[in-house]
């Protein structure tokens, strides 16, 4: 919608700014000049009152006197008079008077005095502080086991010394070992697939962190002509966009391919959205697993994810958190749908046979 006065620009559009300086006279041009030097609204290196000419018809009353102008403020707030009250205030309270709750009084509970049999009370007061310590682990009594007096060293049976045996026993630390290095041969791997082996259906380089990229990219560039390998897993090798973008590329051609596996790589937002896009040009691919990349990939990457998946039927499994309910819901219901269509096909299959 144009404001009023937009559209009275709008005559303006149109007209000749030459023409009009050429109608101009001498003295207007040179007035039109003055004006000019003394103008200049856009400058913001110039302070407010120099970006324009000065335009006060009165005269100066004198310099600035502060406290002339402060009693001169005083003066004229005092002298307006204030504004009457639509209902004049009486004094009179209304409602319910506020009355606070008062606390509950916190009674100290009483100790009860527990008097033991004669015979007890000799005992405990003749008992060693071993027997004592021994005494409070048998009742459970763990607060007696803490207690630095009975760290002290104690004597032992021979007349020597020795520590007083905690009852409280801690567990051994088991050690935690570290994963073994995977045992993939990268090299011999390769030129399986490059011969297409049948004996190699499936090829496992997780965690080998010192593949080069072009090494990726040949494994890719073999699995276009592999039609043996059914599952390939490359999980924390240091793959990039170049390394998503050829697996992509493969996608679109090989059809023997049944699970695929890029997590804990670098992989950002335009490989796996290249790798989206070929898997609406693949009909064999069930299980694909892109999740703990570097950085996020967004909403705009997990919606086209979403809509991909409710287009393709035969993704089974989709291996990713998603960061919002949106595409998550959207891809639960995908995934559920899919699965619930290969189990009718499977029964299908069954019953004709």
């Amino acid at each position: 919608m144009a404001l009023p006065f937009q559209k009275e620009l709008e005559k303006y559009k149109n007209i000749d700014e030459d023409e009009l300086l050429g109608k101009l006279s001498e003295e207007e041009l040179k007035q039109l000049e003055n004006v000019l030097d003394d103008l200049d609204p856009e400058s913001a290196l110039l302070p407010a009152g120099f970006r324009q000419k000065d335009q006060t018809q009165k005269a100066a009353t004198g310099p600035f006197d502060r406290e002339h102008l402060l009693m001169y403020l005083e003066k004229e707030a005092l002298e307006q008079k204030d504004r009457e009250d639509f209902v004049p205030f009486t004094g009179e309270k209304k409602g319910r008077v506020f009355i606070p709750k008062e606390k509950p009084i916190e009674r100290k509970p009483i100790e009860e005095k527990v008097t033991l049999d004669p015979e007890l009370e000799e005992a405990l007061a003749s008992a060693s502080d071993t027997e004592l310590y021994d005494l409070a682990a048998v009742l459970g009594v763990h607060n007696l086991l803490n207690n630095p007096k009975f760290d002290e060293e104690m004597p032992s049976a021979k007349g020597g010394k020795g520590l007083v045996r905690n009852v409280v026993k801690g567990e051994k630390v088991k050690p935690v070992f570290e994963e073994p290095p995977n045992p993939t041969n990268v090299e011999v791997s390769l030129q399986q697939m490059k011969a297409n082996d049948p004996s190699l259906e499936e090829v496992n380089l997780n965690n080998i962190k010192n593949i080069p990229i072009p090494t990726l990219k040949e494994f890719a560039k073999a699995l276009e002509t592999n039609t043996h390998v059914k599952k390939f897993s490359l999980a924390a090798t240091r793959s990039n966009d170049p390394v998503a973008i050829a697996f992509a590329d493969m996608l679109k051609i090989n059809k023997t391919l049944k699970s695929l596996n890029v997590e804990s790589n670098f992989i950002t937002g335009t490989g796996i959205l290249a790798l989206v896009e070929a898997l609406r040009e693949n009909d064999t691919l069930t299980e694909i697993k892109i999740d703990n990349q570097r950085q996020q990939l967004g909403t705009a990457v997990e919606m086209e994810i979403a809509q991909m998946l409710e287009e393709n039927s035969r993704i089974l499994k989709f291996g990713y958190q998603f960061t919002k309910q949106g595409p998550r819901t959207r891809v639960a219901a995908a995934i559920t749908k899919n699965n619930d269509l290969g189990n009718a096909a499977l029964i299908y299959v069954v019953r004709r046979a």
